[in-house]
C-alpha cells in the first residue's frame, strides 16, 4: 500500500478541496502542478520525486493544514534510475580506499538495521583551526524507518595521519554512544549512535553527534562524506578560523571553487558516492 498516496487522499478529503480548487493553491504560492499529476499522487499512480515536486509537496502540507514533513516524509528516498536501477545497496565498506580494515571494524557492531534507514538528510559541520588542523566534525541526521525495529546509526571515520589520536565520538541529541571500535594503526574509528527507542515503520528520527579531535589534531587538507545509500537532502559547511585556502575542488565533479572563510555545497537527491571537498594552502 502506498502510504504517501493514502495520507495525500485522507488530507484531501478531510481539508474538503477538489482537486482543481487545490491546483489553484498552488498556483497561488507559485507552485505548478497538473490535475493529472494530482490525480496521480493521490491514487499511487506515481509520486513526486524531483525537486520542483517536493516542494510542492511542502506547500500541500500547509494548504491541507496537516503538520509539517506529514506528507514529505512518507516518500522516501527517490526511485533508483539509470545505471542505480535494480542494483543492490553497496557494503558498507564500499568507497574507502581499504575496506578490509573497515568490514574488520564493523564486524562486532550491530548493522543489520543500515538499509532499513532512509536518509532523509545529511548536515555536516566542520571546523578548521587557525592552525590550519581538524578540530571538529558535528552531524546531524534526518532518518526515515521502512520498516520496524531500527534503533541504531553508524558511523565511520578515517584520520589520514595514523600517528595521530583517534577523535572522541559525542551524541548531541537524541542518541547516545553505544559501542565503538577504534583501530588506532589504521587511522579508524567505528561508533553506533543508539536511538531513544526503536523507531516504527515511517517514524522519523533527527540524531546529532560531534566528532572532537584530541591534540596534536590531524592537518586540515580535505573533508569527504561517503554516501551507501541514495539521500534526499546533503548540506556541507566548512569554516576556517583562521587562513583561507588557496585553492579548492570539489569532490563530486572536481570543480574549482573560490576559497573563502567558509564552504558550502548543499544537494538535493545526491545518489551513491563521495561529496565534499579538498584545498591546499
Amino acid at each position: 500500500m502506498d502510504e504517501f498516496a493514502e495520507a495525500l487522499r485522507t488530507a484531501i478529503t478531510n481539508r474538503g478541496l477538489g482537486l482543481e480548487r487545490l491546483r489553484e493553491h498552488l498556483s497561488q504560492n507559485g507552485v505548478s502542478v497538473s490535475l493529472a499529476t494530482l490525480s496521480y499522487w493521490q491514487t499511487g499512480r506515481s509520486r513526486p520525486e524531483r525537486k520542483k515536486s517536493l516542494q510542492a509537496v511542502v506547500h500541500l502540507e500547509h494548504i491541507l493544514k496537516v503538520p509539517p514533513g506529514h506528507l514529505s516524509e512518507l516518500l522516501g528516498p527517490p526511485r533508483p534510475r539509470g545505471r542505480w536501477l535494480r542494483r543492490a545497496p553497496a557494503p558498507m565498506s564500499a568507497f574507502w580506499p581499504s575496506p578490509k580494515p573497515v568490514e574488520h571494524a564493523l564486524h562486532d557492531l550491530d548493522t543489520q538495521w543500515d538499509d532499513q534507514l532512509i536518509r532523509v538528510s545529511q548536515q555536516d559541520f566542520v571546523t578548521v583551526g587557525a592552525d590550519r588542523t581538524e578540530r571538529s566534525f558535528r552531524s546531524r541526521q534526518v532518518l526515515s524507518a521502512s520498516m520496524n525495529g531500527p534503533d541504531r546509526w553508524v558511523v565511520i571515520m578515517h584520520v589520514d595521519e595514523h600517528d595521530r589520536p583517534l577523535p572522541h565520538v559525542r551524541a548531541l541529541k537524541n542518541c547516545t554512544v553505544g559501542r565503538v571500535v577504534a583501530d588506532q594503526a589504521e587511522g579508524l574509528l567505528v561508533a553506533e549512535l543508539v536511538f531513544d527507542r526503536p523507531l516504527l515503520r515511517g517514524e522519523s528520527v533527527v540524531i546529532e553527534h560531534e566528532l572532537v579531535n584530541q591534540a596534536p589534531c590531524p592537518p586540515a587538507t580535505n573533508y569527504e562524506r561517503k554516501f551507501r545509500l541514495p539521500t534526499r537532502e546533503y548540506v556541507l559547511e566548512v569554516t576556517f578560523e583562521g587562513d583561507v585556502p588557496a585553492s579548492v575542488v570539489q569532490l563530486a565533479d572536481g570543480s574549482s571553487v573560490t576559497p573563502g572563510r567558509t564552504l558550502l555545497d548543499v544537494a538535493l537527491d545526491v545518489p551513491p558516492g563521495v561529496r565534499g571537498f579538498r584545498w591546499t594552502w
